[in-house]
């Protein structure tokens, strides 16, 4: 019987020693709550702590930084251009007694930061313009020759930037602080993730861009169009040159071949006149006479004197 009644006693302590100490650690801090409300000030140091068994409860919370990514929200921006804003921020739990009073848990800490930052970006973003929330300075910009040629007037070099994407996001920052800070929570960084033009806006984008390229493409077609056909009437000018150069060689050979040649004919007649003109005529004759033709002559015609004679 009292080996009984010293076990039930034994347990019993156990269980008042196991729910009379709790271990912090490194990365937590906690806070004690008895009957619902909060007890004392928050643990943040790490280690064996004590407390009322059964009546007083511990909470936990992360001391740890934590992220916040929120959701693309669409956003009209000052000169009425609708884009996709993404940000993501980093925020810590320092106060946990605030922490556990206002919003108790980490998923309704994370609805009560989409709710301010989210708010926060939307008034700050619709009233500036959008070269102020992609641009971060006021650079001189570089643009190609072709750029400089279109006709869009989308970004010039001459547009000055007043804040840009950096002041614009130190602005967030500084307007969401406050307002997360009766939260329990301290905001460490805020950025924009991301930013494009919505689904129509976009598809007239690509469609501008694809106009400019086609523009710039149809110049350069224009001017290896315009390079070809220099190129081809020099081409052109240099062969009738060389043609013609060679024409006249090819008169002058063929003059100087059919002077030698009438010249050899010449002092060929001048050897036996009689027997050339014999042989012209024969010539003639045998071009105009085929053996179907009768050729009539008379007594006195040379061609019966030659035949005459030739017997």
């Amino acid at each position: 019987m009292k080996a009984r009644n010293f076990i039930i006693i034994a347990v019993i302590a156990l269980i008042l020693l196991t729910n009379s100490f709790y271990v912090v650690d490194e990365r937590i801090q906690a806070i004690i709550t008895q009957f619902g409300e909060p007890v004392g000030d928050p643990i943040q140091n790490a280690g064996l702590h004590a407390k009322m068994p059964f009546i007083q409860k511990v909470h936990f919370f992360e001391k740890r930084i934590l992220e916040w990514d929120g959701d693309p929200k669409q956003i009209p921006t000052s000169d009425k251009r609708y884009i996709w804003v993404d940000t993501f921020a980093r925020w810590q739990i320092t106060d946990p007694l605030k922490f556990y009073q206002t919003t108790r848990t980490e998923p309704a800490a994370h609805s009560r930061l989409d709710d301010v930052l989210s708010g926060i970006t939307r008034d700050v973003v619709s009233s500036n313009r959008l070269l102020e929330i992609v641009r971060t300075s006021s650079r001189k910009m570089e643009f190609t020759s072709e750029f400089e040629d279109s006709s869009e007037d989308e970004i010039r070099a001459d547009d000055s930037i007043v804040m840009g994407r950096l002041k614009i996001e130190d602005e967030i920052f500084i307007l969401s602080s406050p307002k997360i800070e009766q939260y329990g929570i301290t905001l460490i960084d805020l950025k924009i993730k991301r930013i494009n033009y919505n689904e129509d806006v976009r598809s007239k984008v690509y469609d501008r861009m694809i106009s400019e390229r086609n523009k710039i493409a149809a110049k350069y077609r224009s001017r290896g169009q315009g390079s070809a056909a220099e190129i081809t009437g020099k081409m052109t000018k240099e062969l009738d040159l060389i043609q013609s150069g060679a024409y006249k060689t090819a008169q002058q050979i063929i003059g100087e071949a059919d002077a030698s040649a009438i010249q050899i004919f010449a002092n060929a007649y001048k050897q036996d006149p009689e027997f050339y003109e014999f042989l012209k005529t024969l010539e003639t004759y045998r071009k105009t006479i085929d053996n179907k033709d009768v050729l009539i002559m008379t007594t006195d015609s040379d061609y019966f004197k030659f035949l005459k004679s030739s017997e």
